[in-house]
């Protein structure tokens, strides 16, 4: 059975290192997969249980020099799962805040010895005063001596170096601790060196002897050298911690305590207590500690901590809360549906933490230069040395030249340059509302060309509504509505819920209906009880099967065709010629109700900016062709697959790869799974199914396609990013190294000290840090706005807000019967966002418009329809 393990490794302080605890651990049987992680000092093991235990892991691990940790084993057994995760990240943090905390230690008491030394080695060449006991040849012995002992206790203070460096060694996997342990050790055995050939010197009286060593020891080298890099370890430490910050802060999010409802008390207890069923109380102001659906009470809701969607969510009995969102206003109880380990923000740390620590496949490249980096380097540094001895120049100078080729190497610039920037990258995509997967789908991300689009709940709103009401003789749009309510209440078709929604927005009644009959692929009908008429509707089938006449509206049911939307026909049985007038006119059509699945807000605009980053967009649907061009038209994507089954959309994904294409599949069903998994990215809407989500590597916490465009964004940025953290660890070493071999010497006479070389090799690290802690500051980008009236499924009518509509009622001179009634409404109506009740008797049109259309258009159609307006 396999089982996988997170253990905290310690001791690693390069690429190298890890490389190494990689190795050691895969060799072992059983264990199939290895992610080591430098920047968080930590390792996940996939293992066979039958083959492997932990203990044998970590033995693996102190077999290679390093120590180890299971932070499984560390929590108790008795906590809940909520409890455990919480103790393992805890741990985690306790030993990075540990490690942290040694360094700082060493460095500061590093410091206190190192300043006296500088000042006794250096201070005279400045000018500065001395002790007059260490002036002079005479006291030579003394100079030197008293440096040796200043040296030694930042020796001991910095230990770590040499016991790692030097098992390292033994283990045939050097590492920086390696160069560092070799070089500022070579600087203090030569240094002891000098000790004894002055006081050789001196009992021999050749004096010439004790100058020359005199003014050759390297104990402030050595001692520099330890302290600059034990400085850039703190530093880089600091710098560490804030790429971690994302984890930290979301964790933060989870309220320690909650209120909940036992026995009909309120009763406060710590949230890692709460069980699935508890009913919880939250008030304004409380944050909600776990996911749950509000039986009580309502409330508006910030959830932008988790979906990245800043305006406030308005919530309701019935609707789901999610953990970590912000109680704005009201109280209301839930019922803990998704507790402990379950929730939506403990599935977010752990997805950010699981990206974090795994391994983009452009970090192979640094793993592999690491494996020869160190090896190499101290051949350089030997190689270093007897060029220098076979040139002339004397042992003191070959061996400065080698000390600093091993200091100024920088091994864990490659080695932090990938993970650093993956855990900025996926800790501010988090905050986006952006939640990824792995560091492999990270990169895949940015090689995207081709985005494919399910359409039905990833462009549109995955929901009919009804979006027009198209009114046919003398009947009102109300009128129209209620006949088709009373209907659809009995349906189970899915347009029925549209329909259904509309007219309980508009207040409207339902009629009594008899004998209703359903009938598969026409429609339905019945018989209003009051009156007897039989009311039908349906699709063009239905009526032409009941002999009513629709050729006169076939150029408007076409019209709703084409764009996307489908025509609901509402007929008449037994109509009265107008809705005062006594005599019978027959089986008609009376109105036509467009029904269409709406374009979400933003997926133009998201199209757009596919687009202009260079990206094809590709819709896939099982609609038919008609309405997908209609939405391909109303959105601007390129190309659309019409009709498909989901097997179908993973051939399509399959056809597209086979022509070079790299493939990021936007969905959110079921059926759109297989699609996900086989496209090179797969990205989920998150209010999508559980299936949808589990195959996808990239899961947005919000259902807009601008947070897609952000995701592919935030990929190139970061990867952009990497490369520029592997160009400076890979340019620095290759300049710096032939710098510190002294290659430019002899042409400019430029040459670098020891202590210069490894305060360059602290700076390397830091910098890299710091430029993947850029990241945080990354914002998306938007190029293009979209003219919101463009051609769209959503009308104008509906595009247009409530709020900006206006009554203007107009007296009509003229009319006189239902023709001319129905003349004036209809010139009216052809108006964009227009639509009128006319009264014969009264000789008026009761107009209702949007702001932006003047009284005089009004009149103005009217006029053009053969009548007068006062």
């Amino acid at each position: 059975m396999s089982k996988k393990t997170k253990f905290n490794i310690t001791g690693m302080t390069c690429s190298a290192c890890s490389s190494h605890v990689q190795r050691a651990v895969e060799k072992l049987e059983g264990a199939a997969e290895v992610q080591v992680n430098l920047l968080t000092n930590s390792m996940s093991v996939n293992y066979d249980e039958n083959l492997l235990t932990p203990d044998k892991i970590i033995e693996a691990v102190e077999k290679a020099g390093y120590g180890a940790e299971d932070v499984d084993g560390l929590t108790k057994p008795s906590l809940s799962d909520s409890s455990k995760d919480g103790a393992k990240r805890s741990s985690q943090t306790d030993a990075a805040k540990r490690e942290r905390d040694q360094v700082k230690a060493r460095l500061i008491w590093s410091l206190i010895f190192v300043l006296p030394l500088f000042y006794i080695s250096m201070g005279h060449m400045a000018g500065a005063p001395i002790p007059h006991f260490l002036h002079g040849i005479e006291n030579a012995i003394l100079f030197s001596f008293t440096q040796f002992l200043l040296t030694l206790p930042v020796l001991v203070l910095n230990k770590k170096f040499f016991i790692g460096g030097f098992k390292a060694f033994l283990n045939k996997a050097p590492n920086m601790d390696s160069l560092v342990a070799v070089g500022s050790g070579a600087a203090v055995i030569y240094g002891i060196f000098a000790i004894y050939k002055m006081a050789y010197g001196m009992g021999h009286g050749d004096t010439a002897t004790v100058e020359r060593f005199a003014h050759d020891l390297y104990f402030e080298s050595a001692a520099v050298i330890l302290a600059l890099v034990t400085l850039g370890k703190f530093l880089e430490a600091n710098a560490k911690g804030k790429t971690s910050d994302a984890i930290t802060k979301l964790m933060n999010l989870r309220p320690k305590t909650a209120l909940v409802i036992r026995n009909g008390k309120e009763e406060e207890i710590p949230v890692e207590e709460i069980v699935k069923g508890d009913l919880v109380l939250i008030k304004p102001g409380f944050s909600i500690p776990v996911d749950g659906i509000i039986v009580e009470g309502s409330s508006s809701v910030d959830e932008a901590a988790i979906t990245g969607e800043s305006l406030p969510v308005e919530k309701a009995a019935g609707d789901k809360v999610i953990s970590a969102s912000i109680n704005l206003s009201g109280t209301f109880t839930f019922k803990a549906e998704r507790v402990g380990d379950d929730t939506t923000l403990s599935q977010i740390i752990a997805l950010v933490e699981e990206a974090s620590a795994s391994k983009a496949p452009v970090s192979k490249l640094a793993d592999k230069i690491s494996n020869y980096f160190v090896p190499a380097v101290i051949l350089i540094a030997v190689i270093t040395l007897f060029v220098w001895l076979a040139a002339g120049e004397g042992f003191e100078f070959a061996l400065s030249r080698a000390i600093s080729v091993l200091v100024i190497s920088c091994p864990c610039a490659l080695g932090l340059a990938t993970p650093t920037a993956i855990m900025a990258g996926t800790g501010k995509g988090a905050r986006l509302g952006i939640l990824i997967r792995s560091a492999e789908a990270l990169e895949t991300a940015h090689k995207t060309n081709t985005v494919v689009l399910d359409k039905t709940g990833t462009i549109t709103q995955g929901r009919p509504d009804v979006i027009e009401i198209k009114k046919i003789d003398n009947f009102s749009g109300d009128e129209v509505l209620k006949f088709a309510y009373s209907l659809e209440v009995l349906s189970e078709h899915p347009l029925a819920n549209a329909v259904i929604k509309h007219a309980k927005e508009k207040g409207l009644d339902v009629l009594k209906i008899k004998d209703f009959k359903a009938e598969h692929g026409f429609g339905i009908s019945g018989i209003e009880e009051a009156s007897g008429l039989k009311i039908f509707a349906g699709n063009e089938k239905l009526f032409q099967k009941n002999n009513i006449e629709i050729s006169h509206a076939a150029s408007e049911i076409d019209a709703l065709a084409e764009k996307g939307a489908t025509p609901l026909l509402i007929g008449l049985s037994g109509a009265k010629d107008g809705s005062s007038s006594g005599t019978d006119s027959g089986a008609k059509l009376i109105g036509i109700i467009a029904v269409a699945d709406k374009i979400k807000e933003g997926s133009i605009e998201a199209i757009a900016e596919f687009k202009a980053m260079g990206i094809k967009t590709i819709m896939l649907t099982g609609d038919n062709k008609k309405t997908a061009n209609a939405i391909k038209a109303q959105t601007g994507v390129d190309d659309f697959a019409a009709e498909l089954l989901p097997q179908n959309k993973k051939s399509e994904i399959e056809k597209l790869h086979q022509a070079g294409h790299k493939t990021a599949m936007i969905g959110d069903g079921i059926n759109d799974a297989p699609a996900l998994m086989t496209a090179d990215v797969g990205i989920a809407i998150g209010n999508g199914t559980d299936i949808a989500i589990e195959s996808a590597d990239i899961i947005l916490m919000n259902d807009s396609l601008q947070s897609a465009v952000d995701s592919i964004q935030l990929s190139r940025v970061v990867m952009r990013n990497i490369k520029e953290n592997l160009f400076w660890a890979l340019f620095y070493n290759s300049l710096c190294i032939p710098l510190a071999a002294g290659v430019f010497y002899p042409v400019f006479g430029i040459v670098l000290s020891p202590m210069i070389a490894a305060a360059a090799m602290s700076l390397s690290s830091v910098s890299v840090v710091s430029n993947a802690l850029r990241l945080n500051y990354f914002k998306p980008k938007r190029k293009h706005k979209i003219n919101r009236n463009a051609e769209s499924c959503i009308t104008e009518k509906n595009k247009i807000k409530e709020k900006e509509f206006m009554n203007t009622v107009l007296k009509v001179n003229g009319m006189q019967c239902q023709h001319c009634v129905s003349h004036v409404k209809e010139a009216l109506t052809k108006i964009s966002g227009v639509s009128a009740e006319i009264d014969l008797g009264a000789k008026t049109a009761t107009i209702t418009h949007p702001e932006n259309v003047a009284a005089a258009d009004l009149k103005k159609a009217i006029e053009e329809a053969g009548y007068t307006v006062e």
